[in-house]
Parts: structure tokens; sequence; C-alpha cells
């Protein structure tokens, strides 16, 4: 178990964590930061977000430049990343944050491209993550963030943040899931070719 997995396995613990957190309220309680009230138990979970996320940045960075992919890191990162983004916006519906059918389309389409993903690698291909699926990836932790947060720092001039990068993160998801199966349509040649 080298240290990129570690910290995969990390993030993975912290799921729970985070959403016994969210789950309980515990403390229930709140506070005001910069004019906003903010559940105790909501900024409490968005340090366990941003711990996890940061985990994912460094195990992939570590991984890569110290020649440490594995098998198990290539299975259980993208897991990783997606149970924690998953777990967070159905939370998000359920602390009324986030419309529902947003969140849908999100989970449709990490479910997606987690399928081809492992259609590829059946045939011995890596899908590397492309730039739309980066920033995919940093829009929907900024989103997750500034929902949980209830738009901090923007309540006061007024500006909907969280909501204006919610709907960045939906197009950059829409738009990163269509051009990985634009660019990886070959898989399925033989399911139109009969």
């Amino acid at each position: 178990m080298n240290l990129p997995n570690k910290l995969t396995m990390f993030r993975i613990i912290l799921i729970p964590i985070f959403t016994l957190i969210l789950v309980l309220d515990v403390p229930a309680a709140a506070i005001m930061v910069a004019g906003t009230s903010i559940p105790v138990s909501a900024i409490i979970a968005t340090v366990i977000f941003i711990v996890a996320s940061l985990t994912d940045l460094l195990d992939g960075k570590i991984a890569r430049s110290q020649h440490l992919v594995t098998n198990f890191g290539k299975f259980a990162d993208p897991l990783a990343d997606k149970l924690l983004v998953m777990t967070a916006f159905i939370f998000l519906v359920a602390l009324d944050q986030a419309p529902a059918w947003v969140v849908a389309i999100i989970i449709w389409r990490e479910l997606a491209v987690t399928g081809l993903r492992l259609l590829l690698s059946e045939g011995g291909e890596v899908m590397a993550a492309a730039m739309p699926g980066k920033i995919k990836t940093t829009t929907q932790m900024l989103a997750i963030i500034l929902l949980l947060l209830n738009n901090v720092f923007f309540n006061n001039i007024g500006i909907p943040m969280a909501q204006i990068m919610l709907y960045v993160c939906l197009f950059f998801t829409v738009y990163s899931g269509t051009d990985y199966f634009i660019k990886n349509r070959g898989v399925f040649k033989d399911s139109f070719s009969k």
C-alpha cells in the first residue's frame, strides 16, 4: 500500500464521516460568517470535503511523479472521487440547496463515464482525464463548497455565486461527458455494424 493508495483509502474513509456529520447535524448550531448563517455541521462537513478533495489532487500527482501507479489506484481513485461528489450532491438536494434534476444529470454523467472507462479497460485502453473533465471536477468541488456554506462571502453583495457555480459545473459535466463519448465512440462500433 503505497502513499497514493493510502491517500485514496483515507478519502474513502472520510466519505462516511462526511455523511454522518450532515445526517446527525452535530453539533446542531449555527454561526455567522460574513453576515451568513452557516450550520456548524455544514462547516465541519465542508472542511472534511476540502481535505478529501485535496487528497484527490495529491494522490494523482504523487503516483505519476514517483511512478507509483497501481491497478488498485486506477480502480479506487476515480471511484473515491465519484462517491465523494455524488454523496455531497445528494445531500445538497436533501438540504434544499440544489435542484434534484441538476444532481440527477451530474450523477447520470458520472455513471455513464465510469461505464465507458470499464468498456475501454476491457480492451486494454485507459481513458486519461482530459481538460474538460478536470474543469468539471474543479467546478463541481467549488459548487459543493459554496452550496454547503450557504453562498458565504457572496450573500452580502447579492451575487448567487453558489447557484452560478452549480450551473457552470452542470455545463462542464455535460460537455466533458459528451467529449469523452465522442472521442471514444469507436468502442461501440461493433454494436452498430450488424
